[in-house]
């Protein structure tokens, strides 16, 4: 065998080897980019679906907040609707004249009285405007005088030194008692469809 012959055999071989090493570079660098690929897709995936996650839940946080807002707008305007219709009837109140305003005094210095004994000396307090109307109820009282004015609605204060007892009579109380008692039927008349 010639010298020519082994060296082309070594070449040949040499050619070869590299043409496997070349194969087996390709073929791993395709492993390598199809993995870099897969693992791209599945960070690209993940991603999306972190960013979708925050975007539903910014989505929720901004509805929950819009409907705490309108709730709480709506509760608001229930509170200025019930503030109105109180000064309604505050108003109407005021307003009262006559024989009704007449009985309704007398009804709740009836209710007062109750709380005095016959001999004390009593202390009548009313709104200005019903000065007229309670001396001339209390002249029948025994022991029962207008003291002057408070500031109400209508209706009485009465206290008596000797009891040391105030009885708060006035519409203002009536009203506040009427009020509480009967506020989520108002509210329920009012709001509910």
């Amino acid at each position: 065998m010639s010298l020519d012959t082994v060296v082309e055999d070594i070449r040949e071989e040499a050619h070869a080897r590299a043409e496997d090493i070349r194969a087996e570079g390709e073929a791993r660098a395709e492993e390598i980019e199809s993995a870099a690929e897969e693992d791209a897709e599945e960070i690209l995936t993940e991603a999306e679906q972190e960013v979708e996650r925050e975007i539903e839940q910014l989505r929720e946080q901004r509805l929950s907040s819009a409907k705490l807002e309108a709730k709480q707008k709506r509760l608001e305007a229930r509170r200025d609707v019930l503030g109105d219709v109180r000064e309604q009837v505050e108003d109407e109140l005021v307003a009262l004249e006559g024989s009704t305003r007449e009985e309704l005094t007398r009804d709740l210095l009836d209710a007062a009285s109750s709380e005095f004994d016959d001999d004390h000396d009593v202390s009548v307090y009313g709104r200005s405007d019903d000065e007229e109307l309670l001396e001339s109820i209390l002249e029948e009282y025994d022991g029962y005088e207008y003291a002057g004015e408070y500031d109400c609605l209508g209706g009485v204060v009465v206290e008596s030194e000797q009891s040391r007892v105030r009885v708060n009579n006035t519409f203002d109380s009536v009203l506040e008692d009427v009020w509480e008692d009967n506020l989520r039927e108002i509210s329920t008349r009012l709001f509910d469809q």
